[in-house]
């Protein structure tokens, strides 16, 4: 942090953040996963912890840190500032719920406080604001390859002059498993005629419209991730009044775009966070005295330092590319930042499950067990390098923005040519 120039608040912040994450919620992510309950019930109730937690992450002035400047909400940090926040959140599964900036909920906050009308915000931004609803996006769809969301084969048709008919199939809908969640963002085609990125549309659908059946919650290596979870959904003729179309019609991919270029970042900000929680785990594993394979600590032993002196530096090098990328955000704004957000992007989950991994192997059979969290951060990080955009798609965004630049530069070779020549 010292090598940035940080407000004092946010410092504040920082340390009043980094205590309650280690102190309070570190330690009640066991009681947590008991208050779930039985398979029959992890989608039915909230374990009463985190309500505790909530509460005090509002006496403390933690609460709705992601809405960054300049959405008048939140409470006003530059998303630089966040990052440094961001990381400290990663650090626990409970932090991001408990201070309510937990996704999808984060994303689709932004959308309605960027895209959404007054009316869209008193009913939904609010409540949601306030940590009484949560919220699911659905986008992706099981037929099709969602890594490109002009592919989305979800119809969006009128219903008479006030309304639209929803009719398709949605699955890896964060959030929508939860009891509390009250509203869906779902994206569908209003015109298949259209061009190919004003074929979209968004809508802000209840969640407890008729027409709507979740089907199954999907696992991600075995996780559940309840209360939320991925489920898996169809859509069949739902009604919507067309004053729940955000921005226009039409115009779903750029809303999409929109939400997902700071979603992409706050995850990696997490990310970062969760391999230095992992790069803890595997110090502490290393150095027991009590543990000594063949007569010798596991710091002892020759791989192992040159594991965490790897990740050590990785975990440093992908921060400046998360931090850059924030930088980018707020001085470009996120469309002129979208090659350093894909770097990021690419960069970051890809690291963190390296360093999630090495850890994993030094705790042998613990390891992925449920006893330590390195298997639940393991899950999570490889599902980030699918989510809001794979690998692949990340990659080839920043290798066409060079062979780009690489264009450029063999048009100015005859001049850089001459001008050698002359020298």
């Amino acid at each position: 942090m010292a090598l940035f120039p940080i407000s004092d608040r946010v410092k504040r912040l920082h340390q009043t953040l980094t205590t309650f994450v280690e102190e309070v919620c570190v330690p009640a992510e066991a009681v947590y996963s008991a208050q779930l309950g039985p398979p029959g019930q992890r989608f039915t109730r909230i374990p009463p912890v985190m309500a505790s937690l909530k509460q005090q992450a509002r006496a403390l002035g933690l609460w709705n840190l992601f809405l960054c400047k300049p959405y008048t909400e939140g409470i006003g940090l530059t998303n630089l500032e966040y990052a440094f926040l961001a990381e400290v959140t990663g650090r626990s599964f409970l932090a991001p719920e408990a201070t309510n900036g937990a996704a999808p909920d984060s994303g689709n906050m932004e959308v309605l406080a960027r895209y959404g009308t007054d009316a869209q915000k008193q009913q939904y931004l609010v409540p949601l604001l306030d940590g009484r609803i949560r919220s699911a996006f659905l986008m992706t769809e099981p037929h099709v390859a969602s890594s490109d969301a002009t592919n989305i084969e979800t119809r969006i048709e009128p219903d008479g002059p006030d309304h639209y008919r929803i009719t398709g199939r949605k699955w890896w809908s964060s959030g929508a498993g939860d009891p509390r969640c009250a509203v869906f963002l779902v994206m569908g085609k209003t015109d298949a005629a259209a061009p190919r990125h004003r074929q979209q549309t968004l809508l802000l659908v209840d969640a407890a419209a008729p027409g709507i059946t979740i089907h199954r919650a999907l696992t991600v290596f075995g996780y559940d991730d309840a209360p939320h979870g991925h489920m898996e959904i169809s859509l069949d003729g739902v009604r919507v009044p067309r004053t729940h179309v955000v921005l226009g019609p039409g115009r779903g991919f750029e809303v999409v775009q929109g939400r997902l270029g700071p979603g992409r970042i706050h995850h990696c900000m997490r990310a970062v966070g969760m391999a230095e929680r992992a790069l803890d785990l595997l110090l502490d594993r290393a150095t027991d005295p009590a543990r000594t394979p063949f007569g010798k600590t596991l710091a002892e032993h020759g791989s192992l330092p040159a594991a965490v002196g790897d990740a050590r530096v990785a975990i440093d090098a992908a921060r400046l590319l998360v931090l850059a990328a924030a930088a980018a955000i707020d001085q470009h704004g996120p469309k002129a930042a979208r090659l350093a957000i894909a770097q990021a992007k690419l960069a970051v989950p890809a690291m963190a499950c390296r360093v999630v991994d090495r850890a994993i192997q030094a705790y042998g059979g613990a390891g992925v067990a449920q006893d330590v969290p390195l298997a639940a951060l393991y899950a999570g990080l490889r599902t980030l390098r699918l989510a809001d955009g794979p690998d692949e798609v990340h990659r080839l965004q920043i290798s066409q923005a060079e062979l780009r630049r690489a264009r450029r530069c063999r048009d100015a070779a005859p001049r850089r040519a001459t001008s050698v020549a002359k020298l």
